[in-house]
This record gives structure tokens, sequence and C-alpha cells, in this order.
């Protein structure tokens, strides 16, 4: 993956945000509960869309994002992986200066953030596991958003296998996760809401469906959406 970032140099970044917006993507966010797999299903994603388009241009991308950010803003990686993992902006601007002594600032940390990800997006042919894609890339035309949910004692279980953790810290782990991933989520949208329903155009069951057939799902309603959207005219983008 870190062959993927070397060329996505700041003069790649400035061409592929300079062309027209009905050129962007195709891109899909994949957001989830914790405990749903979404790595696995993305992965899925992924060798259906080559096999059947017949190329390897399609990626994935999860964690390995963090190393780019952490490189805009000049940190250890680490730390970016912390605020993914939870901790709020300010919180991370005060453990960056604590660590460096130097401040970074919470709107600097978030720019860092948007930069990297809506170029990854723009430029298409990823798909993007959590991250706050699906706030980041809702305007890309050729986007298509898919959400992982599944009971709370089905994902509990699943991270008890997992983690080889017992059930108190599965659900307290679960629990947290779940806030923090939500918080990320609204951080990058431009109006804070309660209900994050309408960011996705499909919602699935993790517990009544398996990895492939989930996977299989995405990649038909990805298509039949973008099929929709071919004509569609180019947005804005907010700054």
């Amino acid at each position: 993956m870190e062959k993927f970032f070397d060329y996505f140099d700041i003069r790649h970044r400035q061409d592929v945000m300079s062309k027209p917006a009905s050129e962007d993507g195709p891109v899909i966010t994949l957001s989830r509960l914790t405990g749903c797999d979404a790595r696995l299903v993305a992965e899925e994603v992924v060798n259906i869309l080559n096999r059947k388009e017949g190329v390897r241009k399609w990626k994935w991308i999860d964690k390995d994002i963090i190393h780019y950010i952490a490189r805009e803003l000049n940190i250890n990686s680490e730390r970016v992986e912390s605020f993914y993992r939870g901790l709020g902006l300010s919180d991370m601007s005060e453990m960056i200066m604590a660590f460096s002594g130097g401040y970074v600032s919470s709107s600097r940390i978030k720019k860092a953030i948007r930069d990297v990800i809506l170029p990854i997006c723009r430029e298409g042919y990823i798909v993007l596991v959590g991250r706050g894609g699906v706030s980041i890339a809702q305007n890309i035309p050729r986007s298509f958003h898919a959400r992982l949910i599944a009971p709370f004692y089905w994902r509990v279980e699943n991270v008890m296998k997992k983690k080889a953790v017992d059930i108190s810290k599965a659900e307290e782990y679960v629990l947290n996760t779940d806030e923090k991933r939500h918080q990320l989520m609204t951080t990058f949208l431009e109006k804070k809401v309660l209900n994050i329903d309408y960011l996705f155009d499909i919602t699935i069951n993790r517990k009544s469906f398996g990895v492939e057939e989930t996977a299989g799902m995405i990649v038909s309603m990805y298509e039949t959406k973008t099929g929709h959207l071919k004509e569609a005219k180019p947005l804005s983008y907010p700054k």
C-alpha cells in the first residue's frame, strides 16, 4: 500500500482536484458498526469489481491512509492513528503538543485528513473503509455509500472471537468504538446531525448475509446507482 501513496504527491493531488467534478470517482465508501468484518467485505468488493471489469484498478484502503496524513502534518503516524481510534480533535492537538513540544491545531488536523482523503476518492477506483469517508465523499457523483450493521450481541460475539476477550471487555469495546466512529463521521459534515441514515445508499445487516453475499449486493447496487448517474451535473465541493 505504501507504493499507492508514493505517487500521490502534492502536484498529483492538485491535478486531481482541478479536473471537472463530473469525472470524479468511482469510489465506494464502507462504513460499519464495530464487529461487522468491513475489511473482509471491502477486499471481496475489490475482487469482484476487478474480476468483472477485467482490470486491477480497484484497491481498498483502511488504516494505511494514516501514514500519508502523518506525512502531511509531519508528525508520527501513531498520533494520527490515535485520532482514528477516537480521540477528539482537541485531545489530538494536546497529545501532539505534549509529545513534540509543537502545537498542531484542530483545524489543521481536520484539513489534512480531508486534503488527503478527498483527492484519493475523486481519483477513483477506491473502496474506502471508515476514516470518515462517507462524509468527505458525499458530493462525488460516481460514489456509492454502504453501511454494515448487525445486532449488538452478534457483534460482541464476533469481537470476542477475533480479539480473544471476555464478554464484558467485548461489550465495552463495541460501545466505545461505535460512539467514536459516529463522532468521526459527523466531524466532517457541514452541519451537525443526530441521524446519519441519509448518508448511505444501502444498509446491510451482516447477521443475515455472509461476506461474499454482502459484497455482491454492494457491487450490484453500486452498478445500478452509477448507471443512473452517468448524466449527473457537476457539483461544487465545500472548502
